[in-house]
């Protein structure tokens, strides 16, 4: 349905707030991580709503008759690939030579989606959720150093901050508390905007305080245009795009949990043929964000909840939010005021935020039939891995270039753990005794879009569909 234009634009920008908070703090960590001075910082965030823009139209109108699934699926940077991009550029020595090599990795890992897309559609039902339980729970606990480092305005996060400045813990712990308020009073909308609400409190504090500064604001330039390959060349090597092609492949299970998830809220099946045009614009969509000094994308579980708490579910008002997204990309003086936030106030949101990601992943686990002394092994193995990764991030500074962004990053070596494992021990048992059909496929992903639907309701309504059709009625 295509909605009155004031319509879609109210409703786009519903969807542009709720989406903002996390589509920044990904250029925001790498920028920190890798040293890069506070006008490249800018370009990243102007790249990446640019970018997220292209990205969403190309999935929720389509582009000819193979890519994009034309449902109301919003576009983003994978969470993901965040510690594997910050282990691809301090491998590389960080600053813009790190920055190089990450955005060759994204182009290859883009393109390798693309082709592998097919394929993909075909054999969802060798992940089921003891493999993608396991994965999200590695990467929101990956993800919690990261947000610990920039509570206490840390050097990194494989570095123990000490002294710790105690105004900065109350910055972050401030923010959090803020955050844990608005999301127990709110209801509706307003809850869907706490991390935003959450930066921007914390934010005006530091300021009245006088430690955030807006300096930078009025000398960026109202408008300019996201131009590619702005910082040069990327430069390709094979150990980095190794890594990158593994974080889309983990993607590529996010994308179609979402695509059931938002299938079952609009009413449609979702086919096989779905869910490669879905990956083939995540595909393109990535090799646009490396072209456009960007990062690999993926629907957003966010706004997913958001359409499914607001009943309106047409695929235009995606459209008008990505056309909004494209408008903000070239407004620098809004990158800019995003770059003042405080590490502090922004460890204190994401904190919580990646929490949330783990969560997600204990939902999925709680699908798994841990009686089954496999799956305890499955998961206990990946997780422990996962986190000896991320716990002594210098573990492997003496294997080869190649192993070190395998065994460096715990979500990539924790994600590969969890899908060797259960290959090893669970291949040719019930996990995967059912064949490779669009029902298996629909089954997979019914399970994948629980931690996005997580209501009773809609559990039992998914198992009744699934086991007892005629009493779903009733």
């Amino acid at each position: 349905m295509v909605l009155p234009l004031w319509q879609l634009g109210l409703y786009g920008f519903q969807h542009v707030l709720t989406f903002y908070a996390a589509a920044v703090v990904v250029p925001i960590l790498l920028a920190g991580a890798l040293g890069l001075p506070r006008e490249v910082l800018e370009h990243l965030i102007e790249a990446d709503l640019f970018t997220c823009g292209i990205a969403s139209l190309i999935q929720s109108v389509g582009l000819g008759r193979h890519i994009g699934v034309r449902l109301p699926l919003l576009q983003g940077v994978t969470f993901v690939a965040v510690t594997p991009m910050i282990a691809i550029g301090v491998a590389a020595g960080g600053g813009m030579t790190g920055l190089h090599q990450i955005f060759g990795a994204v182009i290859i890992a883009g393109i390798f989606a693309y082709c592998a897309a097919p394929l993909f559609s075909r054999i969802t039902h060798l992940f089921p959720p003891v493999v993608t339980g396991s994965v999200i729970l590695v990467i929101g606990l990956a993800l919690l150093p990261v947000a610990a480092n920039d509570i206490v305005n840390g050097h990194g996060a494989g570095t123990v901050q000490n002294p710790v400045d105690l105004r900065s813990v109350v910055y972050g712990l401030g923010t959090l508390g803020f955050i844990l308020v608005v999301q127990r009073l709110s209801r509706g909308f307003m809850a869907t905007i706490v991390f935003l609400l959450g930066l921007v409190m914390g934010t005006v504090v530091a300021w009245l305080l006088g430690d955030a500064h807006f300096d930078a604001v009025s000398q960026a330039p109202a408008f300019a245009l996201v131009t590619p390959l702005q910082f040069g060349m990327p430069s390709f090597h094979i150990a980095p795009a190794l890594s990158m092609m593994i974080v889309m492949a983990i993607s590529m299970l996010e994308t179609t949990g979402d695509l059931f998830a938002t299938g079952a809220i609009v009413g449609r099946r979702i086919s096989a043929g779905d869910i490669a045009r879905a990956i083939r614009a995540d595909g393109l969509a990535t090799v646009l964000g490396g072209v456009f000094s960007s990062f690999p994308y993926t629907c957003f579980a966010e706004n997913v909840g958001l359409v499914r708490i607001t009943g309106v579910k047409s695929r235009w008002v995606v459209a008008a939010a990505a056309v909004i997204m494209m408008l903000l990309g070239c407004v620098p003086k809004l990158a800019a005021l995003m770059a003042c936030v405080p590490a502090p106030v922004l460890g204190g949101a994401t904190l919580a935020m990646f929490a949330a990601v783990a969560v997600a992943g204990i939902q999925t686990l709680a699908q798994v039939d841990f009686e089954n002394q496999n799956n305890t092994i499955i998961v206990g193995t990946s997780v422990g891995l996962g986190m000896m990764a991320t716990a002594q991030p210098h573990i492997a500074d003496h294997f080869p270039a190649w192993a070190q962004i395998i065994f460096g990053s715990g979500i990539t070596l924790g994600a590969l753990a969890a899908i060797i494992l259960h290959l090893l021990f669970n291949y040719g048992r019930e996990a995967l005794a059912a064949p490779a059909t669009e029902d298996a496929a629909q089954a997979a992903g019914e399970k994948l879009a629980w931690d996005v639907m997580p209501s009773p309701e809609d559990r039992l309504l998914t198992y009744g569909k699934r086991h007892n059709p005629d009493s779903v009625a009733h």
